[in-house]
This record gives structure tokens, sequence and C-alpha cells, in this order.
């Protein structure tokens, strides 16, 4: 009898917080979700890297973003790093992705939702192994159709569908809707027999935070206290879920302002903008339940391999991949869009929802997206299905997106090649989740690994618990720090003067890195040049 060959479901969030699902700690209502995470293992130490692009790279390849065409983001990879390798801005040739590589084997592959990863000819969806595809290709765009759907971005914002250019939205369009629309259908063209690999990357949560209004409705007051507050109870669901340490020291809110501060109309504002995110996010957990019903009514779900997590930490600042942008865009929404209260979620609005709301959800970690500090590196991940032990775990084993690649091709059997239609491949530097999540003891990655970020300028490497951390100010000292994340996982104590034996061989790590992966430290960080 032959052995049925697994089905691989990727699903990712775009901005989501850590602790913005159920399962994780957060108020949110995620019972799909939450069901699966339950139903599987939870990682509580599961980093991306700090933006968008850079993440879904090391997702599609295993490997590190500065190798594999993403060094820095596709909106300023030409201006500051013209020519060099790693920095093309769009998925090279140095690497094959997953989809190829299932493709070759036999699988069904298909995507619906953000592709963020070049629209080249040799980068689009269709061109790097997926056999159906409907993919938004830049890095954001309103969730709506309509004649507001391309007055926030200074990108035009463009789908294809098969490589194809998509002309017209349907009228009814919502992204986290319509992407599972489009996947289900795709679903159910695959040959008989046939198993898949699909990929489910939401735009939502996103900016701008737009919800149907009856998602937004279920949250009305929800958040009238504050983020503040909010952090308070998170941490303590955390804890009392075995998530945190009960005695965790959170590193403080960084940038915002104060709940006690803020005018009876700022609050009132504010606290609605949350309600729109939660609406977000319980709009997701509705679709997935969708896609749950489908694949255990084709009698699938029992063979799917069920993947999930967010891109990169909660999204804290307005447009704070793109800074070049984020002026003119600011100017746009103020110009274009109405933020009144009473309007805030729907399709004429544009708004985020600002940096202390978003370091609520990353909490005890320190900052949020695009920062190499945890909160803009540790992000919620679950693996749900076939082949997991002790369901319902959580574990504090260290692993990378990178990971993720190399898990999808070890559960398929497929080996990475040398090379792939005439040229060398880079090898993956991910591990496989899988000899991990069947056998509930052990590390994913072994003693006295070193792993890198790089992003804007900013940087860190990480080996065991150790981690030194380069950040600018303001946010930074504009000099490298050095965690002790296995008792501070905050950040909060800066050890860099007591231990700088550990410190040198930290900085001879990174130094390693740059090399290996060909980090361009010149010029400057954009946000540099951007002030220049």
């Amino acid at each position: 009898m032959a052995v049925r060959r697994p089905n691989i479901l990727l699903i990712l969030a775009d901005d989501l917080g850590y602790s913005d699902l159920g399962a994780f700690g957060g108020e949110i209502a995620t019972p799909h979700l939450d069901a699966l995470a339950m139903a599987g293992v939870r990682f509580t130490a599961f980093h991306s890297a700090p933006a968008c692009s850079p993440t879904r790279a090391m997702l599609m390849t295993g490997t590190d973003p500065h190798i594999a065409g993403i060094g820095t983001m596709l909106e300023v990879a030409r201006p500051g790093f013209q020519g060099a390798p790693g920095y093309e801005g769009h998925l090279n040739h140095r690497v094959v992705t997953v989809a190829e590589l299932l493709q070759a084997a036999g699988w069904h592959t298909i995507l619906s939702g953000k592709w963020h990863l070049g629209d080249t000819a040799t980068s689009i969806p269709a061109a790097r192994g997926f056999d159906r595809s409907f993919a938004l290709m830049p890095a954001g765009a309103s969730h709506y159709s309509g004649a507001e759907a391309d007055a926030f971005s200074v990108v035009e914002t463009a789908y294809q569908e098969d490589g194809v250019a998509v002309a017209e939205l349907p009228a009814d369009f919502y992204s986290s809707d319509y992407y599972t629309d489009r996947l289900i259908g795709y679903l159910g063209e695959r040959p008989a027999g046939q198993p898949f690999f699909a990929y489910l990357p939401f735009t939502a949560p996103h900016w701008p935070i737009q919800a149907p209004a009856e998602c937004i409705a279920k949250y009305r007051g929800r958040y009238d206290a504050g983020p503040e507050v909010l952090r308070a109870e998170r941490l303590e669901r955390q804890v009392a879920m075995g998530l945190c340490p009960a005695d965790v020291i959170a590193h403080d809110f960084v940038g915002g302002e104060p709940w006690d501060t803020l005018s009876a109309e700022e609050r009132a504002w504010s606290a609605r903008a949350m309600e729109a995110y939660a609406g977000m996010v319980d709009r997701i957990d509705w679709n997935v339940g969708r896609i749950v019903d489908h694949l255990r009514e084709t009698g699938e779900l029992d063979n799917t391999l069920i993947l999930f997590l967010s891109d990169n930490g909660a999204e804290g600042a307005m447009v704070e991949a793109m800074p070049i942008f984020g002026p003119i865009i600011a100017d746009r929404v103020n110009r274009l869009f109405d933020n009144s209260i009473d309007n805030l979620g729907s399709p004429t609005s544009c708004f985020w929802y600002g940096p202390r709301w978003a370091q609520a959800a990353t909490a005890p970690s320190r900052l949020h997206k695009s920062y190499t500090a945890e909160g803009g590196i540790r992000v919620p991940f679950f693996a749900s299905g076939p082949g997991i032990a002790g369901r319902g775990r959580a574990s504090g084993a260290f692993a990378t997106a990178m990971d993720v690649a190399a898990t999808i091709l070890d559960v398929a059997g497929i080996a990475q090649p040398a090379e792939w239609e005439g040229r060398a491949i880079v090898p993956q530097r991910g591990r496989s989740l899988a000899p991990h999540l069947a056998d509930e003891m052990g590390e994913v990655h072994p003693a006295g690994t070193e792993t890198g970020w790089e992003l804007f300028g900013r940087r860190a490497i990480r080996r065991d618990d150790w981690k030194a951390l380069w950040l600018d100010p303001p946010e930074g000292p504009g000099r490298w720090q050095l965690y002790d994340l296995g008792a501070d996982p905050g950040e909060t104590t800066d050890l860099a003067e007591n231990r700088a034996d550990v410190l040198a061989e930290m900085m001879a790590a990174w130094d390693r890195y740059v090399v290996e992966v060909g980090v361009v430290t010149e010029p400057v960080s954009v946000f540099e040049m951007v002030r220049d």
C-alpha cells in the first residue's frame, strides 16, 4: 500500500504581534488558530527577520536574506546598495525555493496572498515554483478595492494571477477573505491524489488597519484602559500559560505617549484604532477556520502539516519598513482619508495604531518591527498536524524562519540539491524542526550555533542565550550591547562592560556572519541616508 505524501499548509500573518493570539496570551477571539496551536507545538523563542520581505526570503529559501537577494527592503534596495550581491531587491539565482523543489517532486504548489519577493520575470511566484498563484506583489495595499485602494501608497498596488497582471478586483474584495477564497479554489483544482503545498501569506494585520464593521464591533470598549493595562494583562496570561517566566522583567515602553497624558478624545481615538486592529486579527482567524473546515470535509486535514507564524514583530511606527517614503505617505493619508473616530477601520480610513499598542503585544521584549531587538524578531510560531509528539506543549527551543524551509523539505522527503537548473545553489542555513516536533526533548540548533540579523544598519548576533545588539540613537546607544536572554528576555540589563570577554567573542561571531552572508556595512543605514 502506497504511503500518502504529506500536505503542507504555511500560513503567514503580516505584522501580527507575539501575544495577539489567544494561544499566546491574547484576548482577541482566535478560536480556530488557538485550536490548531493547542493541538500542536507552540514555540516561545522563534525568530524572524526584523521586517517583511527578508523573512519571506528566509521562509522560501531556508537561508539568510542577505544571501537570497533581500539584504535590505525592496523599497530601498536600489538607492543605497547598487550592485551589491545579495541586495538585488528580489530573489536571486543563488537560491532555490521550496515551491520549486516541491513542484518538481510532484506537489501541487499554490499561493494566495502577499509575495513581496520581487516582480522581475525570474522572481515572481509563477517563475519560482507555484502552479497557481494570486499574489499581491508590493509591500502593502488597502485591504479593500475601490477608488481609495492606491491612494495611501507611493508604490502602485499590483496583483498578479499566475504571472499575469490582475486588471480589476471584485467590488466586495477584502484581502483576508479573498485570499482564502482563492486558496480554497486552487485546492479544489488539484489533480486527485496529488499532495499540496499551500502558502497563505495574509496582508493583515499590516496597516492600513481595516476590517469588516461586524468584526470591529465585537471589541467595542475592550481597550479603553489603554496599552499599559493591556500589556500587563497579556503578560499575566503568558505567565499562567507557561509561556513566560513568572519573574520576568519586561522592557519599558519606548516611544509614544503614556495613556494618562492623553486627552479623553485622544484616548477614545486610540482605543478605537486598537478595536479595529483586533477586528483584523479576528477576521484572519475566521478565514483559517474556513480552510480547516475545507480540509476536514475533503479528508485532508489529518494528512496536513500546518505551520503558522508572523513575519516580524508588531508594527509600532508608521511605515517603519519604508522610511524614505514615510513623510510622503503621511501627507497623503492626512489629505485623502477620513480618520474620524466613527470611520476608523472602514475602506475610506487609513491609519496605524502606534508604538505602545505594538509593545503591549511584543512584551516582555524590547521594541517592535524593524528593530533587531527581541520585539522586532521574536514572533509567534506553531506547528500542528501529523508527526508531532507532546501536543499542546510550549517549546523554548531557539528557531528561526530559515528552519521552516528545511522542515518542509524534510517532511516531504526532499534533499536540497547543490545545483538547480544548471546553477550552483547555496546550502540552507536552517535546520529541520521535524525531529524536535517528533521528540519532546532536545534543541533545534546545536550549542554554539551563531545567528545574525541586520537591517537598516541595526544589527544583532546570537549564540545560545548570549545576544549582542547594536541600535543607533534614540532607541539605542550607538554601540554594542550584550544581553543574557536566558536570564533577561526583556533585554533590560546591558552586560557589555561586566562581560567584556563574552562581548569580544560575540564581536568575532559578528565578523564571521558579515563575511558568510555578505552584509554590506556601507553606506550606513537608510535612516541616515534619509537624514542626509
